[in-house]
This record gives C-alpha cells, structure tokens and sequence, in this order.
C-alpha cells in the first residue's frame, strides 16, 4: 500500500484515534504501526478479533492494559543472570496481576459456550501467581522493602533499630545534661551518616569527639562525641549489611524469574496483542462502526456509511456501490454539494477494513480487498518546486497510472481542473477512458459536464450526483447514483 494516500485519505488521523484508545505503551505503539494488508485472510482473521473484542466489551464491559508495560530489557537481563532493579521487579509483579485479571475477564460465562477469535489470547496468558506474590511480598514499593522478605533482613533492621535508640539515649543525656551549654541547639543532627550533636565554636575543645562538618557562618561544630563512636561504627556495619542482604533479595527474586523467561515474554506479547485489537473494538463502539464482509472481485457497497471523522450528529450517512455494474463512477455539480466527503468516505474505508478497523456504515456494507489505492484530493500546488496546482496534480496522477493494476481503487477530485476547460475535460475524459479499458474501479468528481455526457454514452460508466434542494439552496449531501449532477448556477 503506497504510504503517500494514507494522508491524503486522512487515515493518520484514524491512526491517532486508534492510539487514543490503547491502555498501554507497547499497545498504542503497536496501534500505530498498523497498515492495510492485502492478504483476505489476515484482513478477516483482524476483522473477526475486532467483532469479537467489541462483543466482550458489550457484554462484559471495559478493561485495561495499563500494567503492560514493555519489559524487554528486563527479560534480556534475566535471561544473562544479571539482578533486576526494584522498579523493574514491579513492572514484573505488574505484568503479572495484570495478566491475571485480563485472563479472568477473557473466561467464558459458561463452559459451553462457544470459543472466539480471542480464546487462544487469554488460554495462552500465564499470570505465574507465586512469582508474583512472592515479588509483592518482598518489595512494598520503589524505596522499599518489606522487613519481612527475610529472616536476615528483619534480624538486621530489629538491631538497626536497637542500636539507633542506644545512641538517641546517650546524645539526650549529654543534650540535656552535662553539654548542655555547649550546645548551639538542643537537637540531634546527621553529619555524613553519623549522629552528631552541634557544638558552639568556643566550646569545641569542651566536647571530645569527631568534628565532622561545620555551619557556614563558623560559629557551630557538628562532632560525633567519643562515646557513641562505636555505636555509630556498629551503626554503619548494620547499614551495609541491610544493603548487601538487599541485594541478595533482589537475585534471589531475579532468579525466580529468570526460571520463567520465556512465559514473561508470551504475556507481554498477548498482553500487548490484546490491547491492541481491544483498542480496535473500543474505536468501533465509539464510531457505531460495524464489521464489513469482504469479496475479491473488488466490489464496494457501502449502506448508510458516515465518514468517521465528521461530527456524528451532522454527517449525512450515503449509499454508494462500485464494481458490479460498472466499475467508473463519475460525480459532477458543486463545490459544496459533499462530493469529495463522497470520495474520502470510500478511500477511508477501504483502509480501515483493510487494516482490521470497523467502519461506520450499516452491517453488511462490502469492500473489495485492493492492492493499492490512489487517490488525487485537494490542493497539490508546490511553492518549493515552483508547480501551479494543475502541474502538481497532472505530476501526482502521471507517477500513479503507471502503477495502477486491476487490482487498485482511484479517486479522482476535480480532476482536469486549474487549466483551459475544454482542454481540461478532454484530458479527464482520456485518463478516465484509459482506467476504463482495464477495468480499473475509479471514481472521479468534476465540474466538467462533458463528463456527465461520457458516463452517459460509455458502458460501464456511472452519473452520480449530490443531492441540492433548490428551494433552500443548500445541499443534502445525499449522494444519488445514476442521476447526474448540475452546477444549479441559475437557480442560485
């Protein structure tokens, strides 16, 4: 699919609102690298996952992947025997519950009822409960660890605790006794993870003890006094060993997951794979969007269809068919009667079907699965390469009928336009013949009534026309086929 039409028919924008509806990061990276395919059974297995997914969300309501988070270099690093970090063992845990309640939403209501597109997703999901627990159990949260994750460690925190009361119980005798008015204030401070007490400057030899800092203005001395030295040393060994049994917590928390590797890259995978097609599901019950049936003969029928980027209350829905009876549809009249909304709506939903998205239009609507779709819409002046409109449009129509097949869809806006009418309709005339003749499915919107005229008098060409109620002098935006369109120049 050639990328150039995925903007021209706004599909980016479809694209947008797709991410919008992920939960996840991986998911909403991959709503964003979706493309139409042209293989029929990719596009229907897609298809079949978005109508199932929109049935659950019907039936069971909505849900998150937002503990999906990507896990990549965590699983390379179990994989090398290398310890996790806290923060990426609770993006594990995470995972884990998370996958655990994706794969209770995903359970059938009754074991009888059918399976769906989706069943192998959720059977697939191992949310590893013991590891997962056992992860929760240890680290309460990214600054930390339960006393509890080991006997050592709540051995080594009881002393830690024991040791710190000691020293607070000396520094307040001296505090509050025989230093007392030594002191620059009667608080216990930290100085280079020492507990000190701050002494007044002319009193530093009063104090024996280690000075370890000194107040900016010179005039207080924090010292570590000789009688808790020890106890401060005891201190520091009790800190460095709660870090080093820290540490072993943490391998030993790696080394539960690294036996299951292979099992946390699968849930990552599904989990963001379910993201993905549920973010489709949720974008086709935000547009009323339906799933449309596909043929291979390149055959479009589109009931009520509603371009999905139109204000829902005021889009006029149309009915529009190409490919059985003819295979060139041309629509003449005025700018403002809705013809290119016309054009885009086809474009558009030949991409979003081809892409596995919904469309919104009435159940049963057909779309042909092309190769490729062409399209020339809107203003193609280039100030840069110094092209007028009609030179940048006749140089993008050019690049794409050498490429064209039978297997292509084409959309024309205005074509022939910006130069000499009578030259203009006869060049439309002889690039819509030259598509015609291969039986290429095109439709083209003009201004030109010579047009009218040939789609008239060539078999296998069809008039349309948008709907203008002369009495208002306001379109309806109806499109009606086989009833040419006119300017109603006068009428106006």
């Amino acid at each position: 699919m050639n990328t150039k039409v995925l903007h021209t028919l706004e599909y980016d924008k479809i694209i947008q609102l797709l991410i919008d509806k992920a939960t996840s990061a991986p998911g909403r990276e991959l709503c964003r690298r979706l493309i139409p395919s042209t293989d029929l059974s990719a596009i229907e297995e897609a298809q079949q996952e978005t109508a199932d997914a929109l049935s659950m969300l019907l039936t069971k309501g909505s849900t998150s992947f937002g503990g999906n988070k990507d896990l990549q270099f965590a699983i390379k690093s179990l994989e090398i025997g290398s310890a996790l970090s806290i923060p990426e063992l609770l993006g594990i845990a995470g995972l884990l519950q998370n996958t655990a309640r994706i794969k209770s939403y995903g359970r059938k209501a009754r074991e009888e009822d059918a399976d769906t597109s989706l069943t192998p997703y959720f059977a697939a999901l191992e949310p590893l409960t013991r590891v997962s627990e056992e992860i929760s159990r240890c680290i309460l949260s990214e600054e930390e660890i339960a006393d509890d994750a080991s006997p050592k460690l709540k051995s080594i925190r009881r002393s830690i605790v024991l040791t710190g009361d000691k020293i607070h119980s000396q520094l307040n005798s001296m505090v509050n006794g025989s230093y007392r008015t030594y002191l620059q204030d009667n608080v216990i401070t930290m100085r280079n993870d020492r507990y000190c007490i701050p002494v007044k400057a002319e009193y530093k030899g009063q104090v024996r003890g280690m000075v370890h800092d000194q107040s900016s203005t010179g005039s207080t001395f924090f010292i570590e006094p000789e009688a808790i030295v020890n106890l401060n040393n005891q201190l520091k060994e009790l800190s460095i060993q709660e870090k080093e049994e820290i540490e072993a917590i943490l391998l030993s928390l790696s080394q539960l997951c690294a036996e299951h590797t292979e099992e946390l890259a699968r849930n990552q995978q599904l989990m963001t794979q379910l993201d993905f097609i549920f973010a489709k599901a949720s974008l086709a019950l935000d547009l009323n969007a339906t799933k449309p049936v596909f043929n291979t003969d390149h055959y479009i029928q589109i009931r009520k269809g509603r371009h999905p980027l139109l204000p829902s209350k005021k889009v006029v829905p149309i009915d529009i068919h190409l490919g059985k009876d003819f295979d060139l549809l041309v629509i003449p009249g005025p700018n403002t009667g809705g013809k290119t909304v016309s054009l885009k709506t086809i474009g558009l939903f030949t991409l979003m079907g081809q892409a596995g998205l919904h469309i919104p239009a009435l159940d049963r609507s057909e779309l042909g699965v092309f190769e490729n779709v062409y399209a020339d819409i809107g203003d193609e002046q280039s100030i840069e390469q110094s092209l007028s409109t009609f030179s940048s449009h006749m140089t993008n129509i050019v690049s794409f009928l050498k490429k064209v097949t039978p297997s292509s869809l084409v959309l024309f806006d205005e074509l022939g336009a910006g130069t000499d009418p009578t030259e203009g309709a006869a060049l439309a005339i002889a690039i819509l013949s030259h598509l015609h003749r291969q039986g290429i499915r095109t439709m083209a919107t003009t201004h030109y009534s010579e047009l009218k005229v040939f789609a008239l008098s060539e078999k296998g060409v069809e008039n349309a026309s948008c709907e203008f109620d002369v009495e208002t002098l306001r379109p309806t935006y109806r499109l009606l086929i086989g009833i040419p369109g006119k300017s109603n120049a006068f009428a106006i």
